[in-house]
């Protein structure tokens, strides 16, 4: 189905189609012709389904439906769990969204605060936020929430595993009761944690569930490498120099440390990478991923909890190098290759240590990750190698109120150990 079927606007249809959008995916197909009719929406959807266009499109067509002036109070509310998915749907805003005439405005913490906050007083029609900085905004009556008409909640599932929940409630008692307001929910999994937040803040919603198996995963080639953690990098290395087509390679790692050292190991060995972890600042996050997008770099080794709200066309290789420790995690991990139709390979390594999550990951997908050994030609490249990075001392604990040091039991200060007894 194309999107000349569905009754939308002009401005609309000119920015899907500089997006180059054509064919509808199962997910738009399904929640924009409810969603336009006024209906909420509760959506069981992967990433990398088109879910945002899905609900971006239904907003601008009912925000344009309505000619309301723009003011200090916005009339759609997008909220999602991550600083990088913020910034992707604004991104997407601003190119579907280029013809309408409606301002979005991204609110999240790690960026300049005044600037956001003299942003939402220039007016705004559509806010897109992590919670937290949008409450503090709130609670300072920046901006007022009662001309809300419309309501995204974008990874659902994510908001509970984060955290978010009891932020996103209170965001929630601050709207128009829901008969006054349409919801739209997004969520890759429709849990029960999930569908009571549904009934509770939901005008009976239509339900849409889309399972993984109808968007694509066939056009991921998966592969399962047994292979030793001593060797990891060496079959990485051969991998990269054998592999035809790499554009983008996202690498994930289940820690901080073995991120930095993997990607200490690729620069040493002449690859353009970078590392997002947790504690990276979000300015920097943001020139890491822009270079990401740019192409100037091309391995990027990155943690789950950095990894949320990556959304880069032309990644075609993802890496697993560490199996992860959460089945669901393998599932959105391969989803950030293969995006929008196209193809792209998963490349797992299980090792020793991260072997034993394999079964659950294998019946999680209902079928086994086709497995080999890695042979001898894989290890041929030879590699520099690097010092393993210093994990930083641990801090000698004093006694409360103490000032001094602590010395082996039984010695004085300044005094010399005694001839040993026995």
């Amino acid at each position: 189905m194309e999107f000349t079927r569905f009754n939308l606007p002009d401005q609309v249809l000119k920015g899907i189609a500089e997006a180059g959008f054509t064919k509808l995916t199962p997910v738009q197909e399904e929640s924009i012709p409810l969603a336009i009719s006024g209906k909420d929406v509760a959506a069981q959807a992967q990433t990398g389904t088109g879910k945002t266009a899905a609900f971006l499109i239904s907003i601008f067509t009912r925000l344009l439906a309505s000619k309301t002036e723009t003011t200090v109070n916005p009339r759609a509310l997008i909220m999602a769990p991550t600083r990088e998915l913020v910034v992707q749907i604004c991104s997407d805003a601003e190119q579907l969204g280029a013809h309408t005439g409606l301002r979005v405005q991204a609110i999240f913490g790690g960026m300049d605060y005044d600037k956001q906050r003299q942003a939402l007083t220039d007016g705004v029609d559509i806010i897109v936020a992590t919670p937290g900085r949008l409450i503090d905004y709130f609670k300072q009556k920046v901006f007022s929430m009662h001309r809300v008409e419309m309501l995204v909640i974008d990874e659902a599932d994510r908001m509970f595993d984060m955290g978010f929940i009891k932020d996103l409630r209170y965001i929630l008692r601050q709207l128009p009761p829901f008969e006054k307001r349409q919801t739209m929910l997004f969520s890759a999994t429709l849990s029960p944690q999930v569908m009571e937040l549904a009934y509770e803040f939901m005008n009976i919603a239509a339900k849409v569930s889309i399972a993984p198996k109808q968007v694509g995963a066939e056009n991921i080639e998966q592969i399962l490498y047994h292979v030793s953690r001593r060797e990891k990098f060496a079959l990485l290395n051969g991998l990269i120099k054998r592999e035809e087509n790499i554009e983008r390679m996202l690498l994930f790692i289940n820690t901080k440390i073995e991120g930095e050292r993997l990607n200490d190991l690729l620069e040493a060995n002449g690859f353009a990478s970078a590392v997002l972890s947790g504690d990276v600042p979000q300015k920097k996050r943001m020139r890491i991923l822009d270079q990401f997008k740019a192409g100037e770099v091309i391995f990027l080794v990155a943690t789950d909890v950095a990894s949320r709200g990556i959304h880069v066309d032309n990644v075609t290789h993802v890496v697993n190098y560490d199996l992860p420790q959460d089945r669901e995690d393998y599932v959105h991990r391969i989803g950030r290759t293969a995006r929008a139709g196209a193809s792209g390979k998963a490349i797992s390594f299980a090792d020793e240590e991260t072997v034993y999550q394999l079964p659950e990951i294998e019946d999680y997908l209902g079928r086994q990750i086709p497995s080999t050994m890695p042979l001898d030609e894989d290890f041929c490249f030879e590699y520099k190698r690097v010092a393993r990075r210093k994990r930083p001392p641990m801090p000698v604990r004093k006694a409360e109120g103490s000032t001094r040091s602590r010395r082996p039991a039984g010695r004085r200060p300044g005094s010399k150990p005694g001839p040993r007894k026995g």
